[in-house]
């Protein structure tokens, strides 16, 4: 069909007015119910006597389970949909998030935070994929970018309310008030779970909120865009393809890194304040509203620039560069605690801007089965550094008495994700 500019971008918008609001706030919730515990330590490690590396090593958990599971979680939401798929993820991994109010000790803790990454595994991957049933390369970085912004947007929203559980709820009903704080964050996820069982549709083709005319176009785009790839000498992919790629496995390096400056500061980041800060929670939680409404606006903004220029891996570099910076700059000891505040919120910064711009780079070269198995692999693989990073973090703490040496270890991993995706482009343009 031949549409006019004005009616593609009406239908554009239409369609991420309808699906981006509701995704976004799941993510919140997907983000408050993995890392709330950063703010449960401020309590729960002198409660159960848990060292810096036992809580670091269960924070990591998370992702061991995560990876083992992804790729079989994103292969069977291409099976089944979306809604059949992502619904009753969000609602289990509620109650499972719930559930850590029960630890008593090292291996509850463990176990529990490990089936926390089996349940959620499935998410991110899933929308990764999904955004693709809808828009395309084109429009791509910009909806991740937005998507993405639920990171800091959850940093920013739950710093103050765990803050003030943390702060307010102690004894309540004879609970401590890490406890509460995991209960009263796991509830929203169920029921936004169930939500999603009645409002979230696979793709264009089964959406009745859309004109036909509107279905005609997104779907004429989308195979528009798989006979570019054709084109630009991309067939499209078996599931194996995924797994014999280079540059899969690259990405899959890349983003180690990422996620683990990302995780390795974000476990860790209400202790840091705490030990430049004297203050109790809430007054921790405020803080921490800084770094992340910051790095909100810059995300949005980084991604649109991205998406105007057409430009990914220096986008990805340099962000990664500069957040490389400014966690060597936070792990001097010397600097005055603003100085310090304002490093920890550009290293936030860089990091989010690097996750939202990184996921054009995959998502534009593979289709078919092998786009569900490759970005479940890369995220899988990837996010190992998520249980790397935390559990570094707490062993260099027992080690040393501080987190100098944990930042300068963080800041290399995002310098070598930087300077990879740059030095890859080299061989061949992304």
């Amino acid at each position: 069909m031949n549409a006019t500019p004005e009616f593609e971008s009406a239908t554009y918008a239409k369609v991420t007015r309808r699906l981006m609001p509701f995704l976004f706030i799941c993510y919140v919730l997907a983000y408050i119910d993995r890392v709330n515990v950063s703010f449960a330590k401020l309590e729960m490690q002198q409660d159960l006597g848990f060292s810096d590396a036992v809580y670091g090593l269960g924070a990591g958990m998370f992702f061991i389970g995560y990876f083992l599971f992804e790729v079989p979680a994103n292969m069977v939401l291409q099976k089944i949909g979306a809604r059949l798929w992502l619904g009753p993820i969000i609602a289990v991994w509620g109650v499972v998030s719930a559930a850590q109010m029960f630890v008593a000790g090292e291996l509850s803790f463990y176990v529990i935070r490990f089936l926390l990454g089996v349940v959620e595994c499935g998410f991110f991957p899933g929308v990764i994929l999904y955004l693709t049933f809808w828009y395309t390369r084109k429009h791509r970085a910009r909806m991740v970018a937005l998507f993405m912004t639920a990171v800091p947007l959850a940093g920013l929203i739950a710093s103050p309310i765990s803050g003030w559980i943390m702060n307010a709820m102690t004894e309540f009903w004879h609970l401590r008030a890490w406890q509460w704080l995991f209960l009263l964050e796991g509830i929203p996820s169920v029921i936004m779970g169930l939500l999603t069982l009645y409002y979230l549709t696979d793709n264009p083709s089964k959406a009745k909120w859309l004109t036909a005319e509107e279905k005609a176009l997104l779907e004429q785009r989308l195979q528009e865009e798989e006979e570019l790839k054709k084109k630009e000498g991309e067939h499209r992919h078996r599931l194996v393809d995924a797994f014999k790629s280079g540059r899969v496995w690259l990405f899959c390096v890349v983003y180690f890194g990422m996620a683990m400056g990302n995780y390795g500061l974000g476990f860790w980041l209400p202790q840091n304040v705490k030990d430049r800060v004297a203050g109790n929670p809430w007054q921790i939680g405020l803080i921490l509203t800084i770094p992340w409404a910051l790095a909100a606006i810059a995300m949005v903004l980084y991604g649109h620039h991205s998406d105007k220029t057409g430009e990914r891996r220096w986008h990805v570099a340099v962000a990664l560069v500069v957040s490389a910076a400014a966690l060597a700059l936070s792990s001097v000891d010397a600097i005055p605690a603003v100085v310090a505040i304002a490093a920890l919120s550009l290293a936030v910064m860089g990091i989010m801007c690097a996750f939202g711009t990184f996921w054009a780079l995959p998502t534009g070269i593979l289709s078919g089965s092998a786009a569900a198995a490759g970005i479940a692999w890369i995220n899988s693989v990837g996010n190992l550094g998520g249980y790397a990073g935390p559990h570094a973090v707490g062993a260099i703490r027992d080690a040393t008495g501080s987190t100098t040496v944990a930042m300068l270890a963080l800041a290399g991993a995002c310098l070598m994700s930087g300077l990879l995706v740059l030095l890859a482009g080299k061989a061949r343009r992304f």
